[in-house]
């Protein structure tokens, strides 16, 4: 596992959502003095049953932590954020069940990164692998925006994409990129064997030299002369593709 400093999440569900998939990793919850435990539901009950220590605050202490934000006056401070080893998790996955990851060309706005995590959660994607550098880290944002489903999926840190893809077609994964200059449409490929979506950049997309090493190119059909989507977008839109075709 890889490691990162402290931070801090805001808003009840993302907190509701760490404090059951991830309790090791909740040190501590700050809830504004206005406000009862109880009135929250679920939140006591799980508090108590990881044993998490809780400290009544004012505003401004909440504030100071997450700054002017929609903190619903709750805030769990988080001990590390671990990443899973690629390795470990290929080794203990079903490859004959053809899974999906998303791999992610550098996302480096956190409300994408957690709209894209939402998604790929909710379509059943396994994994989401990012790289090291020019990538938002999981951060309260991420959180806030993914509504806590963060802590649901294997969030895999490569050293950059170019390993990353090297390291998914050695486990058997075919990679497709997003690409709007593409032949063929989404709509036409078949996803049989263990898929990874490569989603690029929001400003400059996928790197032609990256492109050139993905197994195939795929285009999302547009009309009215529009160029492109929003990178979280394109990636709901291929990771439910994906899951409708397995149906």
């Amino acid at each position: 596992m890889s490691k990162t400093d402290n931070i801090y999440i805001y808003g009840r569900n993302p907190i509701i959502e760490a404090l059951i998939n991830r309790p090791n990793e909740v040190e501590k919850v700050f809830i504004k003095n206005s406000i009862q435990l109880n009135s929250i539901d679920g939140l006591a009950d799980l508090i108590s049953k990881n044993s998490i220590p809780v400290s009544k605050v004012p505003q401004i202490k909440i504030q100071n932590l997450v700054g002017r934000v929609n903190d619903q006056g709750i805030v769990a401070l988080l001990s590390q954020i671990s990443y899973t080893n690629f390795f470990d998790w290929v080794s203990e996955l079903d490859l004959k069940s053809n899974p999906a990851v998303v791999l992610l060309d550098g996302i480096e706005d956190p409300y994408n990164f957690g709209a894209i995590l939402r998604s790929a959660v909710a379509a059943g994607i396994s994994a989401v692998l990012v790289p090291t550098q020019k990538q938002a880290p999981v951060n309260a944002t991420v959180f806030k925006t993914s509504s806590g489903t963060a802590g649901r999926i294997p969030i895999i840190r490569v050293h950059d994409i170019n390993q990353g893809i090297k390291d998914l077609e050695l486990a058997g994964f075919k990679i497709f990129g997003l690409d709007g200059d593409s032949k063929r449409s989404f709509w036409e490929a078949e996803f049989n064997t263990p898929t990874a979506f490569l989603i690029g950049n929001e400003g400059e997309g996928i790197d032609r030299k990256t492109l050139k090493k993905t197994s195939e190119t795929l285009r999302i059909p547009m009309v009215n002369n529009v160029e492109s989507l929003n990178a979280s977008v394109s990636a709901a839109l291929i990771c439910y593709e994906w899951a409708r075709k397995r149906i």
